[in-house]
């Protein structure tokens, strides 16, 4: 029976630390996207990324309030995403440009599956957030529809009355 590489480094005790760990570890979450927007339906894709845009990440230094997903010539990418340049790197020739549009992996049933979706219902790709599994940066995307701003005032009230009740049954519980 063949064992994986992972457990053969666990094994002889050389296991690097972060990378083979299954845990998500959530860099920056775009909170602003579930309350402006319907979410339909949401997908994990790696990212190319340079060495200082991982250790920038690593170190939480991004803002993804406006960042979007584009499909082009059969290619996903990440738009509107602002990793800062990482603080360490001396110079600017290794450093990295801060909001350059970034590749999006996927499988290509997959791509070819959310582009006929985003045409067919006009929907947007709207970034969720970022995190890191097994030492690898990924991005979740979200398949969603524009909320009006009524909609936003109906998810306020019910957000409201939810708190009320849950409320009157912490009252309750008390007698």
């Amino acid at each position: 029976m063949a064992t994986s590489s992972a457990n053969k480094r666990k094994k002889n005790g050389k296991q690097k630390p972060g990378i083979t760990g299954n845990e998500k570890k959530i860099v920056a979450t775009n909170r602003r996207a579930r309350r402006d927007f319907t979410i339909m339906d949401t997908y994990e894709c790696g990212m190319v990324l340079r060495g200082s845009e991982v250790k920038s990440l690593r170190e939480a230094n991004v803002q993804m309030t406006e960042a979007y997903g584009r499909i082009d010539d059969g290619e996903m990418w990440l738009l509107g995403l602002n990793i800062s340049p990482y603080a360490s790197t001396g110079s600017s020739a290794f450093g990295h440009v801060p909001d350059r549009h970034r590749k999006l992996l996927l499988h290509r049933t997959e791509l070819n599956r959310i582009d006929a979706r985003v045409q067919r219902e006009r929907l947007a790709l709207v970034a969720l957030s970022i995190y890191f599994i097994g030492g690898r940066a990924k991005v979740e995307i979200g398949l969603a529809k524009g909320k009006k701003e009524f909609d936003r005032r109906q998810d306020i009230a019910r957000r409201d009355s939810d708190r009320d009740t849950e409320r009157a049954m912490a009252q309750y519980r008390k007698f």
